[in-house]
């Protein structure tokens, strides 16, 4: 039998339940996210935890901490707004993510300050960033509030989806191609990796009707 170290998290601090869950929740997809602040300026900052939660109509969520005990400026933003767009970063942007992570006053603009080129928005009044290979631009939802960290859970639709020709194939985007960033415990990045493929199964939706 192979021994475990068990952990009871009662007692633990919040940094170090956050040190084990990043380390097993791997890896994380990377939301790179731009907002604008209060004076009109674009703010950026990387997330990496954020999901699927619909597809009709298509909504995304973030999940968002506070700095302390203020809610960081692009939660702030995307409320005052309604509107943001996901930056899905290239593994070779895996630098640049790190560096729009560094904590900076409100009115300082990450995008300014690395030199990004932005592309304005069709369906929000916020830029995308040039150069990445897909873009989401949402409308905030509602943002839902969960632990005594009051880490709040962002939802936004999905209303305009760019994505960088040559990763689109029948309907579907070619990941091995896009060669999504993620994120794994500590300052560390990575790429999917080997990939492996099988064949697509056929789900079939029963009803009371149909005898289920």
């Amino acid at each position: 039998m192979t021994d475990y170290e068990s952990l009871a998290t009662e007692g633990l601090s919040e940094r170090q339940v956050y040190r084990l869950l990043t380390g097993i929740v791997v890896p994380r997809p990377i939301a790179w996210i731009t907002t604008r602040g209060e004076d009109g300026g674009v703010n950026l900052a990387p997330f990496s935890a954020y999901m699927i939660l619909a597809n009709d109509p298509a909504m995304i969520g973030v999940s968002i901490g506070r700095r302390g005990a203020e809610p960081k400026d692009t939660a702030r933003n995307i409320k005052r707004t309604g509107q943001f767009v996901v930056n899905a970063p290239h593994v070779s942007q895996a630098e640049s993510v790190h560096l729009s992570a560094e904590e900076l006053p409100s009115e300082v603009s990450e995008v300014e300050k690395l030199g990004f080129g932005t592309i304005p928005g069709v369906a929000v009044d916020v830029p995308r960033l040039d150069g990445v290979p897909i873009a989401m631009e949402c409308e905030f939802v509602q943002a839902i509030e969960f632990g005594r960290a009051k880490t709040e859970l962002i939802v936004g639709e999905v209303k305009v989806i760019h994505v960088k020709e040559g990763l689109l194939h029948n309907g579907k985007i070619d990941t091995v191609a896009l060669q999504p960033l993620g994120r794994v415990a500590g300052p560390r990045y990575a790429g999917i990796g080997e990939v492996t493929t099988f064949r697509e199964l056929q789900h079939t939706l029963y009803t009371e009707r149909d005898g289920a």
